[in-house]
């Protein structure tokens, strides 16, 4: 299933994303700067969180509370050196928790990724976004 958008539909790109959902864990994916975190903050929008929505890039994870959906934790696996890093920070925890885990870079973490919905970005010559959405 894909969805092809420009930033003036965002809010299309999130609906989209929301209707294909088949777990609580969700795996963004793309070349840097092509949306992951735009798209995550905009979720956690529609979703009713009330806290700031940053990268979690020096933390490596963020939570939020959603007055809707409960505990949200916002993983950027980008700077870790080995898996062994994201497990140290109870990364598996959070996983079975079955609250919704938001994680950018995925793919430095699969051995430990449960079933989850992976949302593959792409950058398009017109510097429109495609999302392509696979549940694995």
């Amino acid at each position: 299933m894909s969805f092809r958008f420009n930033l003036d539909q965002i809010d299309q790109a999130v609906d989209f994303i929301e209707e294909h959902l088949k777990t609580p864990v969700i795996c963004f994916n793309g070349p840097m700067g092509a949306g992951k975190t735009t798209l995550i903050s905009e979720l956690c929008k529609k979703w009713d969180v009330t806290d700031p929505i940053s990268s979690p890039t020096f933390s490596i994870v963020n939570q939020y509370i959603s007055l809707t959906k409960g505990g949200i934790y916002h993983f950027d696996f980008y700077r870790l050196k080995n898996i062994f890093e994201a497990m140290d920070i109870g990364t598996e925890e959070y996983l079975e928790s079955d609250n919704y885990c938001l994680i950018e870079w995925g793919e430095r973490i699969l051995p430990i990724l449960p079933p989850h919905t992976k949302v593959n970005l792409s950058i398009n010559e017109d510097q429109s976004r495609t999302i392509n959405i696979v549940s694995i």
